[in-house]
């Protein structure tokens, strides 16, 4: 049997958070019941700095049953930060840990072929979304476009994978020497190497509650994932510098020529659209290099990416 430990980042979460640990609570009695999972197997909730009652209601959980375990952190340090926290301080306690969202759109009813691919032999298993169908056409549209082209940059992602999956302990040994402060997980997990599978569910809709991940956020996200994984944007900028220069090039020597055949005329309006083209790109480049800049002063740093400030286990 498998000594199972779930990772659930929560923030704001007190709307969903007393239906999610009762079926988590039912689904573990399940597998337990089923010689799946060992008696002494874990749900952890991670507070990342919530300003509602999460960590007041995570509280009650662990004095209810010491299945719920519950750890908080001294500040909102961001969903994968939380989530790094949960994986790093359970990697020794359990055999695997599974971690999923505490809205509980990922399907729990696939934790038992999780478990059945880790006893398998695969230290890794994705949860995979079979169909987009509870999205909008605009949100599925720029989803799995996003994949495709993290994997075109060099970024080897599971497609329509998020951030449901399950780990063994030797996976999350062999994670815990990634340090970059810089955190994509669903891109830096495949880079472990270790054999893997996937298992394919269908995401449900929120029950209550907001979604953490507005449209915003995922922008922020993927950028995150394609400057953290790739270095594919700054070489885009060195190949259209080079471009742009040997059409300048061109240009000069059409005009040198037009000029000798006595037919140059003044040409305001292309000039002003040049120098905005050429200044707008400029600074373009700029930026994308300044984002790479600014990663390397935050990973010098050498900062914590988390604090725990209180870990409610079985010794308190």
């Amino acid at each position: 049997m498998t000594k199972l430990y779930l990772a659930i980042p929560c923030y704001n979460e007190e709307a969903v958070l007393k239906d999610t640990a009762a079926k988590l609570y039912e689904k573990y009695h399940q597998l337990i019941a089923k010689g799946k999972i060992t008696s002494d197997s874990k749900i952890v909730f991670i507070d990342d700095g919530s300003t509602d009652k999460t960590w007041e209601i995570i509280s009650l959980l662990h004095k209810g049953d010491s299945m719920f375990r519950g750890i908080k952190l001294s500040r909102n340090r961001g969903h994968q930060n939380a989530l790094m926290c949960g994986l790093m301080t359970l990697k020794d306690e359990a055999d695997a840990v599974i971690s999923i969202d505490a809205d509980l759109q990922d399907d729990i009813n696939v934790f038992d072929e999780m478990i059945d691919k880790f006893e398998s032999g695969c230290d890794i298993v994705y949860g995979v979304r079979s169909k987009r169908e509870t999205d909008t056409f605009f949100k599925r549209f720029t989803a799995e476009g996003y994949y495709k082209l993290l994997n075109r940059m060099g970024a080897k992602v599971i497609f329509n994978h998020a951030d449901f999956r399950l780990m063994s302990k030797r996976a999350l040994e062999a994670f815990s020497q990634y340090k970059e402060v810089n955190l994509f997980l669903r891109g830096v997990v495949p880079l472990v190497g270790y054999k893997y599978d996937i298992v394919k569910y269908e995401r449900s809709e929120r029950t209550a509650g907001e979604s953490k991940y507005p449209l915003k956020k995922m922008l922020a996200l993927a950028w995150e994932g394609i400057t953290s994984l790739s270095t594919k944007p700054i070489k885009l900028v060195t190949r259209t510098g080079l471009v742009i220069f040997l059409i300048s090039i061109i240009m000069l020597i059409y005009f040198v020529i037009r000029f000798f055949m006595g037919a140059t005329v003044q040409g305001w309006a292309s000039l002003a659209v040049s120098i905005w083209a050429i200044g707008g790109l400029q600074l373009l480049s700029i930026g994308i290099v300044g984002e790479y800049i600014g990663k390397i002063y935050l990973e010098t740093k050498h900062r914590p990416r988390y604090i725990v400030e209180e870990y409610l286990n079985d010794e308190n």
